[in-house]
């Protein structure tokens, strides 16, 4: 599914709850609506700019008016987040490792230890290598999630590392969902290996599980009202109503090895390194 257009009020009508689904099932975990792992890219690709705003863009929606308010409706009233920057397939660092968000103040300590953190960059585009990442961090969290969600954020398609279909297919059946936010910035020039449609690419591609969705930012000033709404959607368990596209779709509309083909053809073989 896919959010496109003004991200408003109208923005946050929402289809039924998805389903729940057990997490972690030891005694000693704490019982939450949602066990988050945010994933950012950090590879060159982003510039500066963008890098800044994708980290403002997730430090003003944890203290957001609208994410506490979903955060009280939950059924439990507080949600697990881990926070790490990710690029080539090797190239994964946590910034912020397991913490209860449960009010204000709990928002207010993790977007100030995100905020903290120093900027990187790193080569590469390796979307696989982030989702293998993540998806272990859940077995040892402490927490006892209703939902599992790895929010996915990037400039571009996997070039690097495992193909992303078979990545993402694993993921999901241990039965966790995979959210998107393409950052579409740019326009894709002769010298970048950027593609067109990299909304549809997450869509057929990268997202999937229980009401899986994709909120594309074409525009700088809509980045922290795209994320906040992503993050808004994830915490109600709940997805944007709008023109449904089925996701990971058996004919995708883009091809999900566009990024290896580009790679290839613009460096001649050189550093080829997907299995």
């Amino acid at each position: 599914m896919i959010l496109s257009g003004a991200l408003g009020a109208a923005a946050l009508a929402v289809a039924a709850p998805t389903p729940f689904r057990l997490a972690d099932k030891s005694t000693s975990a704490i019982p939450v609506d949602v066990e988050l792992v945010i994933a950012v890219d950090v590879s060159y690709s982003m510039d500066p700019e963008e890098q800044a705003l994708q980290r403002e863009g997730y430090i003003m929606a944890l203290t957001s008016r609208e994410f506490l308010r979903a955060l009280r409706e939950g059924a439990n009233a507080k949600i697990a987040v881990t926070y790490f920057e990710w690029a080539g397939q090797t190239d994964q660092k946590i910034v912020m490792p397991w913490r209860l968000i449960d009010g204000p103040e709990a928002a207010d300590a993790v977007a100030a230890e995100i905020a903290r953190a120093p900027y990187r960059r790193a080569s590469r585009t390796s979307i696989s290598g982030a989702l293998r990442f993540a998806k272990p961090l859940f077995d040892n969290s402490g927490y006892r999630g209703l939902r599992r969600v790895i929010d996915v954020s990037g400039d571009g398609a996997n070039n690097n590392g495992p193909l992303v279909v078979p990545t993402r297919d694993d993921v999901l059946a241990s039965g966790i969902t995979i959210n998107g936010l393409p950052i579409m910035l740019k326009r894709p020039n002769i010298a970048s290996i950027d593609i067109e449609n990299l909304d549809i690419y997450y869509e057929d591609c990268v997202i999937g599980g229980p009401g899986a969705f994709v909120i594309p930012i074409r525009e700088r000033e809509k980045f922290i009202e795209a994320t906040r709404t992503k993050l808004v959607l994830e915490i109600a368990g709940r997805q944007p109503e709008r023109r449904v596209i089925p996701a990971s779709a058996e004919a995708p509309r883009v091809s999900c090895t566009i990024g290896e083909k580009m790679w290839q053809d613009r460096w001649g073989g050189r550093g080829l390194d997907f299995q």
